[in-house]
């Protein structure tokens, strides 16, 4: 009797720590990028040049994440058909949604449509780049967000609320210029402060903070400090962790990706360091982090460890640069330095504060060629020979060159036709005038943040040719082991290619393309991806 009762409640406890288990890994939830996001209930998330922000929930008292951002007309066009990129940006309103664990987003309200700002200025084009803070004295919430040539302050009772028109600021008197380069608000939950974080309005190339406050019974701008002046950078926005302040931006490559930029400093008005000159943060190069703009940060401060996260304005609408307009992904740090984990899909808990790399993750950096803005090899900025994120290897043909017009062009401009089947604006290329001989690959292995865990893993991409190729052989190469799968398609048309059974060992993997063609023949490669199987 005794034995069967010590079985029974052996099992129970095992039982009850297996659920424990589950409760808790259930508690992890996904982010995927490089796709188009919905809410809950399976409608379009349209948020663009924005930021999330911590406050009470009007009806139940709470804490909650509510995200505002831009909703733009043309990302509902793009999402709908990614094979055209649109020409003009046309502001419809900004949304704003709500969460508890930064997954799962339920529409809240659009809180200002465009109305609410023809009806004070009819001339209203350009609005964008915004942020909401709570401002104790008035008791109401103020949105800031940048209006044609200024910055328009507007007002509401609640966060999810209709914010009416309350002021228009001129940066003149502040910066010398009516406008912000660009902006988003930060609010420092351990002060309770909030800052405006913008640029110089024109060429961006001084940066200032200015905390929000009350002047004069209105919301205001309460003063300014330059915090950087030096090459132009937008895209600005900030966070703190472990009581250091960190400023973000971007290159000024229009609605294009960029590197991601900083600075960091103790005291939220600086000094910040290095002086005048921003350093690009480790992880982001291969990618241009993760094809994205600095966008804005969330903490997220659970009971086991804070994490960062980056939040990226992917503006593929305007850019056709791949798909979903918001990236996410975790930072690590290394003492102060910020580290960017480029992930294609990573699970978060919002309890813990923990994050994960998801079981579907695709490996590959700059896996649809989206990275690069302009024909590679570029004289113009960014001046490169390579494409972002690949190595290519000439053997034979003529030598990829900056400013030689023998050179090859290795990335291609995909048709309207070719992105009904592949995603973005590019492509690799693979070709030459001569017969040639020409290897392009990528080097997949751990990182001190990111494992690349041993185990068997797939290997797929798209890919079309034209001419005649003697070998066209897509390859992985592990611990000494190769494994390749000849490309035999010669139609012009787009296929996909598969290589199963990959076995990595000790955390590395090249990847890559061998192709040895005559004169004339053309490969195009698009959306690679490297995920683990088992």
């Amino acid at each position: 009797m005794l034995k069967i009762e010590f079985i029974t409640i052996k099992k129970l406890l095992s039982s009850s720590i297996l659920l424990m288990n589950l409760i808790v890994y259930a508690q992890f939830k996904n982010i995927k990028n490089d796709t188009f996001w919905n809410t809950v209930d399976g409608k379009p998330i349209y948020s663009q040049g924005g930021g999330i922000f911590i406050f009470p929930n009007p009806k139940t008292g709470e804490d909650t994440y509510y995200w505002y951002g831009a909703y733009y007309k043309e990302a509902e066009l793009y999402r709908k058909d990614p094979s055209y990129t649109q020409p003009k940006d046309n502001f419809v309103a900004v949304t704003c949604y709500s969460s508890k664990d930064l997954v799962n987003w339920t529409f809240e309200n659009s809180v200002l449509e465009k109305a609410e700002a023809l009806s004070y200025d009819k001339n209203t084009r350009w609005m964008g780049r915004l942020g909401v803070v709570y401002v104790p004295e008035m008791k109401q919430y103020a949105l800031f967000i940048q209006h044609n040539a200024g910055v328009l302050i507007a007002l509401s009772d609640v966060p999810n609320g209709n914010f009416k028109w309350h002021r228009r600021l001129d940066m003149t008197e502040m910066i010398g210029t009516s406008n912000t380069g660009d902006q988003t608000v930060f609010t420092d939950y351990d002060t309770g402060k909030s800052y405006l974080v913008y640029s110089y309005g024109r060429g961006r190339n001084k940066i200032y903070i200015s905390e929000i406050g009350i002047k004069n019974g209105k919301v205001d701008l309460l003063d300014c400090t330059q915090i950087y002046k030096g090459k132009g950078r937008e895209g600005n926005c900030m966070f703190k962790y472990n009581n250091k302040y960190y400023v973000f931006a971007s290159n000024l490559y229009g609605w294009d990706s960029s590197y991601a930029y900083y600075l960091v400093a103790e005291n939220i008005k600086g000094p910040y360091t290095p002086t005048n000159e921003m350093l690009v943060t480790p992880g982001c190069m291969d990618d241009f982090a993760h094809i994205t703009q600095t966008g804005f940060f969330i903490n997220v401060k659970g009971s086991k460890q804070e994490t960062v996260v980056y939040c990226g304005d992917r503006w593929a609408n305007f850019a056709g640069n791949g798909l979903g307009y918001n990236q996410w992904m975790p930072l690590s740090f290394e003492d102060d330095t910020p580290v960017f984990n480029s992930l294609n899909s990573w699970n978060l808990n919002a309890s813990t504060g923990e994050w994960q790399i998801a079981s579907d993750n695709n490996y590959v950096k700059n896996s649809s060629f989206e990275a690069d803005r302009r024909a590679i090899p570029s004289p113009e900025k960014p001046i490169q020979e390579h494409i972002t994120g690949w190595i290519t290897q000439v053997y034979q043909g003529n030598a990829i060159l900056v400013g030689d017009s023998e050179s090859p062009q290795i990335n291609y401009f995909n048709t309207q036709e070719d992105r009904k089947h592949v995603i973005g604006e590019k492509s690799l290329n693979i070709e030459d005038k001569v017969d040639f001989k020409r290897n392009v690959f990528q080097f997949i292995e751990s990182t001190p943040t990111v494992e690349l865990p041993d185990g068997v893993y797939t290997l797929t991409a798209k890919i079309k040719t034209n001419g005649n190729f003697k070998i066209l052989n897509m390859y992985a190469e592990s611990g000494g082991f190769e494994k390749h799968v000849s490309i035999t398609n010669k139609t012009g048309n787009w296929s996909t290619i598969t290589l199963n059974n990959i076995e990595v060992k000790n955390g590395k993997v090249e990847i890559g393309f061998y192709a040895d063609g005559q004169a004339g023949a053309n490969c195009q490669i698009d959306d690679i991806s490297f995920m683990k199987t088992h």
